[in-house]
């Protein structure tokens, strides 16, 4: 089913180029001392943490891997440090995360962290408009940037094709440097360029519908979204890219700045040209069509390595890249449902969508 956006008092979605107005500060940071086995750090875990700590909150709405699967997740209400602490890790797939409110509700928790995607977020704000229950509780939220989940059932069947271990993979992101990076449980991190994936994951089908008519990348009602997005790629750092929009997200992070090492954000904002450079390409693969999808690499992976070296080196950088990034699944979203749902288009498509693609010169 296509989800709705419900109304607030701001857009469902903060243009990125309207974020200076939009949050209260964006900065790059790294914890001191990183949370092990966490995927980028911890910074959010470690928010988590300290929130319960210091009794800001009583328990966590999030979610923990499953023992069958390290990407598959399942919901859990967290009341203890360990609990938090096990939620650590991205998980890939498709997951009804608040799922706990209920349990949340009916333990007499007024005082609730949620950490969840955009669509858990929207969702989460639409039921405090709407059940009084939820509107005794004093609920924080901290957000991920989010795009592209896979159903659970296709997950190990889109695995298969990325890595050359499936097996042994722990953590999986798309990242700067135009590359999937693959950490396996002996610590090594595999890389696969974007350009060297087999055409059939560039199916459009392959992905949810419910993500690809998603036009809010970086979770514009948590009180804070953590990311990478817009940090410089040091992997031995693992930076990360905070935007603080509310004060309950100014108290989550404050509880722990003293523990991380912040840096300005840094890179060129205009993204314009590369942008168009994918934009015609983009807006055919969405056309609805009668083709089979190849399972061979689109082209060798020592090719893919060098256009990624060569994108790294003359394509955006932070605050650019995530320009380019957020504004890339802007247009593809938007000829996803004019394309295949245009009955839908006006009813999901927010209004700013409209105004970043004539920026660009795009047909609406």
């Amino acid at each position: 089913m296509l989800r709705t956006t419900p109304s607030y008092p701001f857009p469902p979605f903060f243009p990125l180029n309207c974020a200076k107005s939009l949050t209260l500060e964006r900065f790059s940071a790294t914890l001191q001392h990183p949370l092990p086995d966490a995927q980028w750090g911890g910074i959010i875990t470690r928010m988590a943490l300290k929130a319960f700590e210091n009794n800001t909150i009583e328990a966590v709405v999030t979610l923990h891997r499953t023992r069958e699967n390290q990407f598959f997740s399942q919901p859990v209400l967290a009341e203890t440090a360990q609990e938090i602490y096990d939620s650590r890790g991205n998980k890939p797939v498709l997951s009804p995360v608040l799922r706990s409110l209920e349990t949340a509700y009916r333990k007499g928790i007024k005082k609730l962290l949620v950490i969840g995607a955009a669509c858990h977020l929207h969702i989460l704000r639409d039921f405090r408009e709407r059940f009084a229950y939820l509107q005794d509780m004093e609920i924080f939220t901290i957000g991920i940037p989010c795009v592209d989940n896979i159903d659970r059932q296709r997950w190990p069947w889109v695995l298969k094709r990325m890595s050359r271990s499936p097996l042994s993979a722990m953590h999986i992101e798309f990242m700067q440097d135009f590359r999937i990076h693959i950490r396996h449980t002996n610590g090594i991190v595999e890389k696969v360029p974007f350009f060297s994936l087999p055409q059939e994951l560039s199916d459009p089908s392959i992905f949810p519908v419910a993500c690809m008519s998603c036009f809010d990348y970086l979770n514009s009602l948590a009180d804070v979204t953590v990311g990478y997005l817009a940090a410089e790629l040091r992997p031995d750092e693992k930076r990360q890219w905070v935007l603080v929009r509310t004060q309950k997200g100014k108290t989550l992070i404050d509880a722990i700045r003293n523990e991380l090492t912040c840096y300005p954000e840094e890179g060129k904002w205009d993204c314009k040209k590369f942008v168009l450079n994918t934009a015609e390409a983009t807006i055919a693969s969405m056309k609805v069509q009668s083709r089979t999808y190849s399972p061979n690499r689109k082209i060798p992976l020592w090719l893919g390595h060098i256009l990624s070296g060569v994108l790294s080196l003359a394509g955006p950088k932070g605050i650019g890249f995530a320009h380019y990034s957020t504004d890339f699944h802007l247009i593809r979203h938007y000829y996803y449902v004019r394309e295949r749902f245009p009955e839908q288009l006006e009813r999901l498509v927010p209004r700013h969508v409209r105004s970043i693609l004539e920026e660009y010169d795009l047909p609406l």
